[in-house]
């Protein structure tokens, strides 16, 4: 095993964001269990979030910076999942205030780190280290075909023929498989560019600088990623992209796994003491991550097709955010609860989830496709009923058809489906036989390879670990 000297010391750096911050907790620890030293960047209110984490790893310390005012976000609000999406670029462009206060850390520092590792909607860093002598990593929360696509968007500028036409499809023949997609899917963050714009600009300047940093770490595996790993290989002209996911709690870390991402509005204990009653592979998980809220038109008719299926169900209804209409969203309609009492279980705010789907009860879970909550369903063996709502989503659900792994349900954060189509394929989900419950079993066991000691992401992570070690013996 490589143990990077006597603690190679690096900063984490998260975007704040519940979706990006747990895989990059993930990696902080599986780090510090390697030997590093590490220096954790986060913002007051988030600083909640690493008891569990600091708790068992004293070599992380903890570096609090303010998050900077931006006209656009709220006083006292630092994650963007409590923002409506419209304004992510206002996030990662306030996020770039902290420039000047890391180089004023670094530089009064007497062991400054010799790497920074950041997420991808934090490309600046880049230039922060190159001002620095020192590298810059950037981390992944999604998976291959979603960062080939927002690489191939920022360097190529696609545009419409038809700038009124939401469904003008892009095409995007230099990446395996040759993606599509109608333009009202492609990223938001692209979408809306503006060339000239200050906002704009400053977004492609991040996407850029993740193309040009010294390397690349990515919540994915082998096995499930091939194909689109090779292809960053190929276009960055390197071989430092590291492959090193599932990045997940293990099955014995209770702390991790019952707390992970928050506190439930239901006690875990009492979620899995229901599950415990249920058949193995009977019961369909429903979420929708933690950034997407329902309208009452979809909570109706998703309410009406769990009714209608059968099934047993838990369902993790996320409440309105901040400018979300009261009334309008995220409704459980009058008696559904009742009516389905003993069969239902409906969980208001954050759940368990890694809990949940590792449950031998569990054998599907309808989901806005997120790749953690893709990387989570593999490990535990679970079918998927995608319905992709918006930025790297739709690239997950053609990666899971691909692999035949789950099945697009619909899709779109305005599409209202149809309850009795949802009740048909929820009802189906549970199937023993479905080919999917076939393919996902095999993906588990992959997955289980993958981070086994002689598999293909525990080998990515100690040679991501030794290049660190290196980078420590260059500075010494």
């Amino acid at each position: 095993m490589v143990v990077a000297g006597t603690g190679t010391h690096v900063l984490m750096f998260p975007y704040p964001a519940q979706g990006h911050m747990i895989a990059l907790l993930d990696l902080t620890h599986q780090l510090a269990t390697k030997g590093l030293t590490i220096t954790f960047l986060v913002t007051p209110k988030n600083l909640h979030i690493l008891k569990p984490l600091l708790s068992t790893n004293p070599s992380i310390t903890t570096l609090v910076l303010p998050f900077p005012a931006h006209p656009l976000i709220p006083d006292g609000v630092e994650n963007a999942q409590d923002m409506p999406a419209h304004l992510t670029p206002a996030v990662i462009t306030a996020l770039g205030g902290l420039h000047q206060p890391l180089l004023s850390w670094f530089r009064s520092h007497a062991s400054p780190p010799v790497a920074i590792i950041s997420d991808i909607f934090l490309g600046w860093t880049h230039h922060l280290a190159s001002e620095l002598g020192i590298r810059r990593i950037a981390f992944s929360p999604a998976g291959g075909l979603s960062l080939a696509v927002m690489h191939a968007l920022w360097c190529e500028l696609p545009k419409r023929n038809n700038p009124n036409d939401e469904n003008e499809v892009v095409s995007f023949p230099n990446i395996p498989n040759t993606p599509k997609f109608p333009w009202k899917y492609l990223s938001p963050l692209y979408s809306t560019y503006v060339e000239g714009d200050p906002v704009s600009e400053f977004l492609k300047n991040v996407i850029l600088a993740n193309i040009a940093s010294w390397g690349l770490i990515m919540n994915s595996f082998t096995e499930f990623d091939r194909v689109y790993l090779q292809h960053l290989r190929d276009e960055l002209g390197h071989d430092r992209v590291w492959a090193v996911g599932p990045l997940q709690p293990k099955d014995h870390d209770q702390s991790g796994t019952a707390q992970r991402g928050g506190s439930s509005s239901v006690p875990a204990n009492l979620i899995l003491s229901w599950l415990d009653k249920r058949e193995d592979h009977k019961v369909v998980y429903v979420t929708f991550g933690s950034q997407t809220v329902l309208t009452n038109d979809q909570m109706e008719q998703l309410a009406s097709g769990l009714e209608k299926s059968g099934v047993h169900f838990v369902w993790s209804v996320k409440e309105p955010i901040e400018g979300q209409a009261d009334g309008e969203y995220a409704t459980v309609p009058p008696g559904f609860e009742d009516r389905v009492a003993g069969r239902g279980l409906v969980i208001r705010g954050w759940a368990p989830q890694v809990s949940i789907l590792r449950h031998r009860a569990v054998g599907a879970i309808l989901c806005h496709c997120g790749w953690n909550t893709v990387l989570e369903a593999i490990v535990a063996g679970v079918v998927m009923l995608a319905w992709p709502m918006g930025a790297d989503q739709f690239r997950n659900a053609i990666v899971l058809e691909q692999q035949k792994a789950g099945v697009k349900v619909c899709e779109g954060a305005e599409t209202v489906p149809d309850s009795a189509y949802l009740a048909q394929v929820i009802a189906e989900s549970v199937d023993e036989n479905r080919v999917e419950r076939q393919r996902v079993m095999e993906l588990r066991e992959a997955a289980g390879e993958a981070t086994s000691a002689r598999g293909s992401s525990a080998k990515d992570l100690e040679s991501f670990v030794a290049h660190l070690a290196g980078l420590e013996f260059s500075f010494n």
